[in-house]
């Protein structure tokens, strides 16, 4: 029962690091997707 009470541990916390990798990585992306594309609008509307 120990046995698989720790491979079910050792399984969710590896699940939630990897999700929050992925969490962090694409909220950067988006948000450096973002500012590109807000720095795009403000060039076009000074021209």
């Amino acid at each position: 029962m120990d046995e698989q009470i720790r491979i079910i541990l050792i399984i969710i916390v590896s699940v939630s690091i990897f999700g929050l990798l992925v969490f962090v990585f694409v909220k950067n992306y988006i948000k450096n997707k973002i500012d590109f594309l807000v720095k795009e609008n403000k060039k076009n509307k000074l021209k």
